[in-house]
């Protein structure tokens, strides 16, 4: 069985590189898709392609709702949501990715550090699993993708 993936949350990283290594490794049929990871690119991309905004609360409202688009419809598309949440940084784009991710019906699998464990136990709750590392993921993808 083919599934897509979209791999949300926490950019300063390379846990998605780590998934993605073990799905070529274990030769499994997962398309991965995911956010622009660069910060430059995706902070800028409403003045690029709208035109400039005195005021940075309209430069960051633009290139909010331009990554959404991407944002939902790779979501959309997706068959599970994987969504990674650091300590360094809050990743309130990936709570609400996992958010849209459940109100579309789409199963969630949650990665972080059990110090967030309290801090995230209403995004967990929604969860079909809570992992802690990307090798955890990479093993619930080879399980489901059994025949």
């Amino acid at each position: 069985m083919s599934y897509t993936i979209y791999l949300s949350g926490e950019i300063h990283s390379d846990w998605r590189e780590q998934i993605q290594h073990g799905i070529t490794r274990l030769n499994l049929d997962i398309e991965v898709l995911g956010p622009i990871t660069d910060h430059d690119s995706s902070d800028h991309v409403g003045v690029e392609i709208l035109g400039a905004e005195e005021h940075s609360f309209w430069k960051d409202h633009k290139a909010a709702k331009i990554n959404a688009l991407r944002t939902q419809s790779y979501i959309s598309r997706s068959d599970i949501v994987v969504v990674r949440f650091g300590d360094k940084y809050r990743q309130w784009n990936a709570a609400f990715d996992a958010g849209t991710a459940n109100g579309l019906g789409i199963p969630v699998i949650v990665m972080h550090a059990p110090e967030l464990t309290h801090a995230l136990k209403e995004v967990d709750a929604t969860a079909l699993a809570v992992t802690e590392t990307p090798q955890q993921v990479i093993e619930i993808l080879a399980y489901i993708s059994q025949k």
